[in-house]
């Protein structure tokens, strides 16, 4: 069986199912990076006003591997908030004190550990890692992967 083309075009909206059968939304922004909302069906919903009209909740880099798993379901061009830059960090594995702050417009300077918290680490995501932060949030209950990737203060 061949696999679909994907192609990856800012704006799409994407819809998921997530593991309690719920269905979780994303939208595609600049590669790699998806955006993914504060909303869950449970039953599919295409409506992209209603969907866009949620807030979201965070962006993320996402390796898209599995085309068949997450489906594409709409496109619009994206609304100014979502074209904004997007602030990350990385921070020295050694010397914690050592961080830099970057954005997707290609920015980047120092920074102190301080100036990370609430931002997200550099790091792309697995879809079912996605998934699984998605339904923690949503369950009110703590991700351990996003825990780990939390900036370092001591």
């Amino acid at each position: 069986m061949k696999k679909k083309a994907y192609i990856y075009k800012p704006g799409m909206f994407l819809r998921f199912r997530l593991a309690d059968g719920s269905f979780g939304y994303g939208r595609m922004l600049e590669p790699p990076i998806d955006a993914f909302y504060e909303y869950r069906t449970e039953r599919p919903d295409a409506d992209l006003d209603r969907i866009a009209s949620k807030p979201i909740l965070f962006k993320i880099g996402v390796r898209h591997l599995d085309l068949d798993s997450w489906e594409i379901i709409g496109w619009r061009e994206l609304e100014e908030p979502l074209t904004q830059p997007i602030v990350a960090f990385r921070q020295d594995i050694l010397d914690f004190r050592r961080c830099t702050l970057f954005d997707s417009a290609g920015n980047s300077r120092s920074a102190e550990p301080h100036e990370c918290i609430g931002l997200e680490r550099m790091a792309v995501w697995e879809q079912h890692a996605v998934e699984e932060r998605l339904l923690d949030t949503f369950m009110g209950r703590p991700n351990d992967t996003v825990e780990h990737l939390k900036v370092r203060l001591k």
